[in-house]
């Protein structure tokens, strides 16, 4: 059996879902590995915090009508490879291939996912502020 890809079918619901199903499978990787002690709860809450906010962002731009101004950006995209480069890395926790210490570089690539969190944030944010000072007026 053939998915709606291979179709090329596509739904509002399924564009709707695609990013929140994504963002809830981080939420939850991050929540089990604070539980494991393989991440700091301070960067989980940076990070989780983050996806809420310019999830809220990207929804109240788009009721504006200036969803282009918050339009998916490389350091985003940049952000959410390192994000599922670590979070696999840190449930691993061991050996990969007899040369890579998972736990190492996954605590590496989580801090540098936090820093690029922040950092796209920051962009995203600063994007959109003149739409909305443009709207409160």
């Amino acid at each position: 059996m053939q998915n709606g890809f291979h179709l090329n079918q596509t739904s509002s619901f399924g564009a709707f879902l695609d990013p929140v199903a994504d963002k809830f499978l981080v939420c939850a990787a991050l929540l089990v590995l604070l539980q494991l002690d393989r991440v700091n709860a301070f960067l989980a809450l940076v990070i989780i915090g983050r996806e809420i906010a310019i999830s809220a962002l990207r929804e109240w731009m788009a009721q504006i009508g200036a969803s282009r101004s918050v339009a998916v950006h490389m350091l985003g995209k940049l952000k959410t490879v390192v994000q599922m480069v670590a979070i696999p890395f840190l449930l691993f926790d061991g050996s990969l291939f007899g040369l890579i210490d998972t736990r190492i570089w996954g605590t590496v690539l989580i801090y540098l996912a936090a820093v690029l969190t922040i950092w796209s944030m920051v962009y995203y944010l600063r994007k959109a502020l003149p739409e909305i000072r443009a709207k409160v007026r």
